[in-house]
């Protein structure tokens, strides 16, 4: 019998069509936590041939949905900033972890990293979640 926590992301990965077309790979998933990989594609990059920074920002919007999703509870970004810390091609595989700081009844605070294979730091975005108070299940 799946428990409570696989449920949930099995009913967020059935109707998450974007996460789908990133090509989301999720790796470890718990309450309050999330890490998952997915492969930069020539689709991703911009003019400049190196990943966009909506891919990058959208990956990690994934893991921070998953993770404060996890423990049963709707929740949607209240506040998120990112920070670009270096670029990606075509080819690199990016870990995005999702790592909760603090919840409270009413709002979650997140770190979330993304990483390249060498394990450099790509992006750090933090966000705030707001907790509807309504059940994901």
């Amino acid at each position: 019998m799946e428990s409570a926590t696989e449920q949930i992301l099995e009913k967020m990965l059935h109707y998450d069509a974007y996460s789908k077309w990133l090509g989301i790979v999720i790796d470890e998933y718990r309450e309050g936590y999330c890490r998952l990989h997915y492969t930069i594609r020539p689709d991703m990059v911009n003019g400049f041939d190196i990943v966009h920074g909506g891919v990058v920002f959208s990956a990690a919007d994934s893991a921070f949905a998953f993770a404060c999703n996890s423990q049963g509870i709707i929740s949607v970004a209240l506040d998120v900033h990112i920070a670009f810390i270096r670029a990606g091609r075509p080819g690199d595989v990016f870990t995005v972890e999702a790592k909760e700081i603090h919840t409270g009844n009413k709002t979650a605070f997140y770190d979330i990293v993304t990483t390249n294979e060498q394990g450099q730091v790509i992006s750090t975005f933090k966000g705030t979640a707001y907790r509807t108070g309504k059940p994901v299940l």
